[in-house]
């Protein structure tokens, strides 16, 4: 289990290092079968990291299960989809204060224990955006040869559009530093948001860097991409990339 100062990418000697206010923001819509879980997870690799459930109006026992694990948890009036869901999260981070951002998904692919080394980075103040890759050498997680072929063709449109090299273009565990979290709480995509938000953060000038994780299969419940959905995700986001060349951005406190 990792520690306090290891979460923060402290050494022994660095222990003494001011832990910056972090907040992990748990998307969860009708996860029932695997939120609890995830929970846990998360006391376990760190009981002092605050956390908030963002409610998108589960119409299952995901909200009781929240509520019962002690976290914070905001209730959507509506289902907003995993961008409205993560941009709520990164507004309450910045209403509170918080200095980093971090989504952990509550479908269970995400192992919390694996959080320290998105951490790191921010922590060092070497990156403003740190995204966890499946696809360094880390674990045996495999995805579709369909799902693998669209990562490789969105990772080249981003290389093209703003010269941005990442390998695991669609990877939801990711961490921002307030940076991040104001830009992110002023805009953020709503319809399959990660590959877009990728874009937005390198317009906007944020160092964005990788580190290899593990992560697993959904502990629970099925994807919301299916065949038919993965097709209408591919053409969306290929064309929302290259609109997002044209498309002028509200300003953050930070780019003004």
């Amino acid at each position: 289990m990792a520690t306090r100062s290891e979460l923060v990418g402290e050494t022994a000697a660095e222990a003494p290092r001011r832990r910056l206010r972090t907040l992990a923001i748990v998307p969860a819509y009708n996860e029932e079968g695997s939120l609890g879980q995830v929970l846990d997870e998360i006391r376990a690799a760190d009981p002092d990291l605050q956390v908030v459930v963002i409610n998108d109006h589960s119409t299952d026992g995901t909200a009781q299960i929240a509520e019962g694990a002690g976290v914070s948890i905001v209730h959507l009036p509506f289902n907003l989809g995993i961008g409205g869901a993560m941009q709520t999260g990164y507004q309450y981070a910045r209403d509170h204060g918080f200095e980093v951002a971090m989504q952990i998904d509550s479908d269970g692919q995400h192992d919390a224990a694996e959080a320290h080394k998105l951490l790191e980075p921010l922590a060092r103040g070497e990156a403003d955006m740190v995204i966890g890759t499946r696809f360094a050498g880390v674990g045996d997680y495999r995805s579709t040869p369909g799902r693998r072929i669209g990562m490789v063709m969105f990772s080249a449109v981003a290389r093209m559009l703003v010269k941005l090299r990442i390998t695991d273009p669609t990877s939801g565990f990711r961490a921002v530093n307030r940076h991040g979290i104001e830009l992110f709480a002023r805009e953020y995509p709503h319809d399959f948001p990660e590959v877009e938000s990728n874009v937005l953060a390198a317009r906007h000038g944020l160092r964005i860097v990788e580190v290899p994780v593990m992560m697993r299969e959904r502990a629970a419940g099925r994807s919301s991409v299916t065949t038919i959905r993965g097709t209408y995700f591919v053409i969306r986001i290929m064309l929302s990339l290259f609109i997002s060349v044209f498309r002028r951005y509200p300003k953050t406190v930070e780019d003004r």
